[in-house]
């Protein structure tokens, strides 16, 4: 059976409210865990590129600083 004939025969409130509040209901944990597992990858990841960023300013900054005191070598 096709969904089109399952939901042939139903009024429109069970296609478009009734069907997608009983799917939440009972895939709610594993759409929240899903979507909570995304964001808390996002931010690892613009963490990790903040940490690296500041890191290779730190290290330019300090490079340059002694460069003139690697000349005296």
């Amino acid at each position: 059976m096709a969904a089109k004939e399952i939901f042939a025969g139903l009024p429109w409130w069970v296609k478009w409210v009734a069907v997608p509040v009983i799917a939440l209901v009972v895939f709610g944990g594993v759409i929240a865990s899903v979507v909570g597992f995304v964001i808390g990858l996002l931010f690892k990841a613009l963490l990790f590129v903040a940490l690296v960023g500041g890191l290779i300013y730190v290290v330019r900054k300090f490079i340059s600083g002694s460069s003139s005191s690697r000349s005296d070598w």
